[in-house]
C-alpha cells in the first residue's frame, strides 16, 4: 500500500503557496493527490482521472518529486507543461531542498546532465529507415507465411512452418508497438499514437490503451508491488526476495511455491498472452467503452480469418491462431523477464530514477540477433531511462550511462542471454524456498 505520512497541512492548495516536503508527501490518497515537477507543487486529484497515461501511472508518483518520470515520460515538455498551468497551486519552500526523501541529489544531477548530453547530440532523433524497414519485414513474414499454404498445402509440416512465420511477426509487431507506444518514432505525439493503433490493434489484435496504461505504471515504478502490474503474480508465484518471507509469515498457501520454478513452464510462459492477456484486452476494452480499440483489434480477426478460414474452416483457424499465440507467448515471456525478475522486487523505496531503475533491470549482451529477438530490449537499462529514446541508439548511449553507475557505485549488470534465461529459473526457484523456510519456521 502507499505510505502517507500522518500529518495536518496548515494550508490547503492556496494559489502561490509555499509548502514543505511533509505537507506534500501528505496528500497522497485517492481523493487528496499533490506532486512537484521542477519545484513547483501541483494539485493533480481531478486531473488523474483524465490523464491520458491512466489515473495509476501518474497517482504512483502522488506526495513525491515527479520531475524525472515527467521528464522521461514526455518528448515535448512545453506542450505537456500547458496541462500543467492549470494545476499549479505553488512551490517548495527555498529552504526545502529539490529532492524528496531517499533521491540522491548528486545522481539526479549528473543523470540530468547525461540526458541533455544526449539530446544535444541527437540521441532522441529517430531513423525513419530502420522503423520502416522492420515493418517491411514484419509484413514481409506474414505473407510468406499465407503464401507457403496458399501455394504448397496445409500439410503439418507446412502449417508448422507458417505458425513459426507468424509467430515471429507478431513477436516483431509487439517490439514495433511498443516504440510506437514509448513516442519514440516521431516528433508529434499524434503520429506515434495512430500508428500505435495500428500496430498493436490490426497487426496484433490488442488494445493501445490497455497497453498504455498498464506498461507506464511498469516504467514510472519498476518491479514496485502494487505499483508495477508486471509483478502483480496474483497468487500464482512470489517473486523477490520480500514478498515470499511476507506470505510465508502469513502462511499463505495459495500455490506449493516452493515447486513455482517447475510449474512455471506450464503455467507461466504458455498461458499469458492466450489466456490471461486475451481475457483482460477483452475485458478492459469493454467496460471501458473503448470502441476505437475494439475496431482495430476486431480488423485484425477479420483479416486473419479471410487468410485462414478458406484453407482451414473456422475451427482449424482457431486452432492455429491459439497455436501462433502459444509460441508467440512463450517467446514474449523468456525476453520481457529475464530483464526484471532476477532483479530487487519490493515495496517502494522512493529512490532517484537512476538507481530506481538499475535496481529493476538489467542488460543482455550486445549481438545482431539478440538486438533482433529481444527488440533491442537487451538494452533494457537505457529503455527504461530514456523510455522516449529510439531504440537503435540505446548503444551509443550505453557507454555512457555504465560510466555514471560505475561513478556512484549503482550496479550495471550485463548478461549472457543463456545467463539472463536461466537467472528467471533460478530466480523463482530461491523465491520459493525463501517461502518455503519462513513458512515452516517463521
Amino acid at each position: 500500500m502507499m505510505f502517507c505520512p500522518v500529518f495536518t497541512p496548515q494550508v490547503s492548495g492556496r494559489a502561490g503557496g509555499v509548502y514543505t516536503w511533509e505537507e506534500v508527501q501528505s496528500h497522497c490518497n485517492r481523493n487528496d493527490q499533490w506532486l512537484v515537477i521542477d519545484r513547483k507543487v501541483y494539485n493533480i486529484t481531478q486531473w488523474a482521472k483524465r490523464h491520458p497515461g491512466g489515473i495509476r501511472v501518474i497517482s504512483h508518483y502522488a506526495g513525491e518529486d515527479a520531475t524525472e518520470a515527467f521528464t522521461a515520460f514526455h518528448p515535448d515538455l512545453k506542450f505537456v507543461r500547458k496541462f500543467l498551468k492549470p494545476l499549479l497551486i505553488g512551490e517548495l519552500a527555498a529552504t526545502e531542498p529539490s529532492q524528496d526523501r531517499n533521491k540522491n541529489a548528486t545522481i539526479t544531477q549528473d543523470f540530468h546532465t547525461l540526458r541533455a548530453k544526449a539530446e544535444r547530440e541527437g540521441l532522441f532523433q529517430a531513423r525513419p529507415l530502420f522503423f520502416c524497414l522492420h515493418l517491411g519485414h514484419i509484413l514481409l513474414l506474414e505473407a510468406l507465411a499465407w503464401l507457403i499454404i496458399w501455394i504448397w498445402g496445409t500439410s503439418w509440416t507446412l502449417t508448422f512452418l507458417s505458425a513459426v512465420m507468424l509467430a515471429t511477426a507478431q513477436l516483431q509487431a509487439g517490439w514495433l508497438q511498443h516504440d510506437f507506444g514509448h513516442l519514440s518514432v516521431f516528433k508529434k505525439s499524434s503520429w506515434n499514437h495512430v500508428l500505435h493503433k495500428f500496430a498493436i490493434g490490426h497487426l496484433k489484435g490488442a488494445s493501445a490503451n490497455w497497453w498504455n496504461h498498464r506498461h507506464y505504471q511498469h516504467h514510472a515504478k519498476p518491479n514496485i508491488f502494487s505499483k508495477d502490474p508486471d509483478v502483480n503474480m496474483l497468487h500464482v508465484f512470489v517473486v523477490g526476495a520480500t514478498q515470499p518471507v511476507e506470505y510465508g509469515i502469513k502462511k499463505i498457501k495459495y500455490m506449493p511455491y516452493h515447486y513455482q520454478h517447475q510449474y512455471f513452464f506450464l503455467v507461466g510462459p504458455p498461458l499469458l498472452i492466450p489466456v490471461y492477456f486475451h481475457i483482460q484486452i477483452i475485458r478492459t476494452m469493454i467496460s471501458r467503452h473503448d470502441w476505437v480499440d475494439l475496431a482495430w483489434s476486431l480488423s485484425y480477426y477479420l483479416r486473419y480469418l479471410c487468410c485462414s478460414v478458406p484453407m482451414y474452416g473456422l475451427f482449424g483457424s482457431v486452432v492455429l491462431l491459439s497455436f501462433v499465440r502459444f509460441l508467440e507467448s512463450n517467446w514474449f515471456v523468456w525476453v520481457t523477464q529475464m530483464n526484471h525478475l532476477p532483479m530487487n522486487i519490493d515495496h517502494d523505496k522512493h529512490q532517484d530514477w537512476l538507481s530506481m531503475q538499475l535496481h529493476a533491470t538489467c542488460n543482455i549482451e550486445q549481438s545482431p540477433f539478440n538486438d533482433w529477438f529481444s527488440g533491442h530490449l537487451n538494452f533494457q537499462i537505457e529503455h527504461h531511462l530514456f523510455p522516449t529514446m529510439p531504440r537503435h541508439n540505446y548503444h551509443v548511449v550505453a557507454p555512457q550511462v555504465r560510466a555514471l553507475c560505475e561513478k556512484h557505485g549503482v550496479p550495471y549488470q550485463v548478461k549472457t542471454m543463456w545467463r539472463g534465461l536461466a537467472d528467471v529459473f533460478m530466480s523463482l526457484k530461491n523465491s520459493g524456498d525463501l517461502w518455503l523456510d519462513a513458512y515452516l519456521h517463521k
